[in-house]
């Protein structure tokens, strides 16, 4: 058995469903198919939400939108006799979303929970549609089997009791050829409706495969795999066409979107292999995620791609000891804020999505020594980014000066030292107006080799 999910785009439009359904019936072995909300419907949920808590009736315009664009999905891939069932069925939650969104309005105000229930509305009509679409589907659905329990504030895996209930669930469906899973969406400990939170849909399918002990994972997307840079920065970046899991994980944590970092571990530990394919082209090789390294597109020896994360930050603590960047670390593990290129001594990156909370959490654990230590500070950069060169997991001492070296000469100044942030890769931060020279500069120097170091 193969699990394969399939994104926002690829679900996106009747097209892209017709590509879907022609790529699932042409299975040669049962398959479980994890499918997220239309393209786009999970954003214009949160943006009917947020319209509703603020009063007025801006939201019904964006319920009218999403209640048209299903109603046009639905009648354009579903067979015609199974169309009432499976509009019936969309329209049902429809409803229901209606009534909740209209509550939302008269209160004034939403709750974590309502908003996790307003999204998972994207994910639960989708299903709908793509069951009803395949021949001899089967609909299996995640919140009766995939839990979360709260950590640090956050949605996170309840492993052992997910682990239980996918077992059983999938112990009933052995004889389904193909079965419909929405991804994304899970119940809590209370059995209200969470989330997994962003990429949710890939995390769930690799659950699901490490779980019922999948032959392969096809991540199914919009781009033809990995690539050595971002193709819309480096117009000639390459497709790599096979990654270790380490080396995957290393582009992902470093801003390649095609995969949710936390969809790597399940597979890894029962190495399960991953492919990222192109619902659009389905021809393509994609690019192969395992423990094979053998032969590659790129045949550079020693660097694999170039990653960035757009808005990042740098923070700083002046005149600080071992004992108080710990305290730092650890706050920010506390609370769910990813750090990178931690220095060990004064400085970590952030993104800036965390920058106002990091700055709160700052403040209020340092009350005092901001008070009554007159040389101790914190200080929290403008936006800048990150650039990352992904090695093939090769120790190399002497890159992360050579990355520094590379990008100074072509007058990107380094605003924190470059690290290796594991054998054979390195980061770094430059200003966010030099990123996309920053990233040409790294490839054409390190992966293409087209200019001398």
């Amino acid at each position: 058995m193969k699990v394969l999910k399939f994104g926002g785009t690829s679900v996106g439009t009747p097209e892209s469903l017709s590509n879907v359904r022609a790529i699932v019936e042409s299975q040669s072995e049962p398959c479980v198919v994890t499918v997220s909300a239309l393209g786009g419907i999970t954003d214009r949920l949160i943006a009917a939400a947020d319209q509703a808590a603020a009063g007025g009736d801006v939201y019904s315009g964006i319920f009218d939108e999403i209640y048209s664009r299903h109603r046009r999905v639905c009648e354009a891939v579903v067979p015609s006799g199974y169309q009432g069932e499976a509009w019936g069925a969309v329209k049902s939650l429809l409803d229901e979303l209606e009534t909740i969104l209209k509550a939302i309005n008269l209160l004034g105000e939403i709750t974590e929970r309502t908003r996790d229930l307003v999204v998972s509305y994207g994910e639960r009509m989708s299903c709908i549609i793509v069951t009803s679409m395949i021949a001899d589907a089967r609909l299996a659905h995640s919140l009766d089997f995939i839990r979360t329990r709260r950590s640090f504030g956050k949605n996170v895996l309840d492993s052992e009791t997910s682990h239980k209930l996918i077992m059983s669930k999938f112990s009933e469906l052995k004889d389904a050829k193909t079965i419909i899973v929405p991804g994304f969406i899970a119940r809590d400990e209370d059995g209200r409706i969470s989330n997994l939170g962003r990429g949710g849909s890939d995390y769930t399918a690799a659950i699901i495969a490490a779980e019922i002990g999948a032959r392969v994972l096809e991540i199914w997307t919009d781009v033809d795999g990995f690539m050595s840079a971002d193709p819309r920065i480096v117009g000639d970046a390459m497709v790599i066409d096979r990654l270790s899991f380490v080396e995957a994980m290393e582009l992902c944590n470093f801003g390649a979107k095609v995969v949710y970092p936390p969809t790597i571990y399940p597979v890894f530990h029962k190495n399960i292999p991953i492919i990222i394919k192109n619902t659009f082209n389905p021809t393509a090789a994609g690019t192969l995620i395992g423990d094979d390294h053998n032969a590659r597109v790129i045949e550079n020896p020693e660097a694999i791609g170039v990653s960035s994360i757009a808005d990042t930050r740098l923070v700083t603590l002046t005149q600080p000891t071992a004992e108080s960047y710990s305290r730092m670390i650890n706050l920010f593990s506390r609370n769910g804020i990813e750090t990178m290129m931690p220095d060990g001594h004064k400085h970590c990156g952030i993104r800036g999505t965390d920058a106002r909370r990091a700055e709160e959490l700052l403040n209020e654990e340092f009350a005092s020594e901001l008070l009554e230590l007159g040389n101790f500070g914190i200080r929290i950069s403008e936006p800048m980014a990150t650039v990352a060169i992904i090695g093939r997991g090769q120790e190399s001492t002497d890159l992360p000066s050579r990355l520094a070296k590379t990008l100074n000469s072509a007058g990107i100044p380094v605003s924190q030292t470059p690290q290796q942030v594991s054998p054979g890769s390195a980061a770094c931060m430059v200003a966010a107006t030099d990123l996309k020279e920053a990233v040409q500069t790294i490839h054409a120097n390190f992966i293409q080799n087209t200019t001398v170091q």
